[in-house]
């Protein structure tokens, strides 16, 4: 087995897509992003199998995240106090994207998406933002009320949807800015954590270098 994984030996900009109809207004479905929105993780250069499908799409408005988890067999549990050990999403975003300190910076935003930890049963969604450790600057803090957020239980998984907005994204200026920082963790109690590249080996939940490229593009 190597010591260094396949996915640390090189760094992927992954070009995200332009989609005017977001956030959508049907009740049902938030997003709806097609299958050229998908974030490819290449996990099987480590030998790696993936549960989760990732989308993500910009537009002048912010940006969208849309994941599908499957091959579950027992419904999301998570717990506020500890977002990163629940069911569900945690994604970084840099606006600014230098990618050139090992510490973040006011630009670099941690979000969570829960599947499950809200409500007074601990069964509702939930979004959280917490602040990034060894930060140099804190970014701005959202309100809940700020990011539209779903998830909806299907057969053996969930999906959940979330559209951040310009708002609560400090920085977030495509014309100028069209490349971020970037980097995603989803956790499953029973299938463990997909990632976008390396795993808890290294500290990405606090190094902004060890994040990927987000490329805003039209299509």
């Amino acid at each position: 087995m190597s010591l260094i994984p396949n996915r640390f030996l090189f760094r992927v900009a992954y070009p995200c897509c332009y989609h005017n109809e977001m956030p959508r207004e049907d009740e049902e479905c938030l997003l709806d992003l097609p299958n050229a929105c998908r974030i490819d993780n290449f996990a099987g250069m480590d030998n790696a199998k993936s549960f989760a499908d990732v989308r993500l799409a910009w537009n002048e408005l912010g940006i969208g995240i849309q994941v599908k988890v499957k091959g579950k067999e027992q419904p999301p549990a998570g717990d506020p106090n500890r977002p990163r050990g629940s069911d569900g999403l945690t994604l970084w975003l840099d606006t600014r994207g230098d990618r050139t300190s090992h510490r973040a910076s006011r630009y670099c935003h941690q979000f969570h998406f829960l599947a499950a930890g809200g409500g007074s049963d601990k069964d509702e969604p939930l979004f959280l933002q917490s602040k990034i450790h060894r930060a140099l600057q804190d970014a701005p803090f959202a309100e809940a009320s700020e990011m539209p957020f779903r998830c909806e239980l299907v057969k053996g998984g969930y999906r959940l949807e979330a559209f951040l907005s310009a708002a609560v994204l400090h920085g977030f200026d495509p014309a100028e800015h069209p490349k971020l920082g970037f980097y995603y963790a989803v956790r499953d109690q029973e299938q463990g954590e997909q990632t976008l590249s390396v795993g808890a080996e290294f500290p990405f939940a606090e190094d902004p270098s060890l994040w990927s490229v987000l490329e805003l593009v039209r299509n």
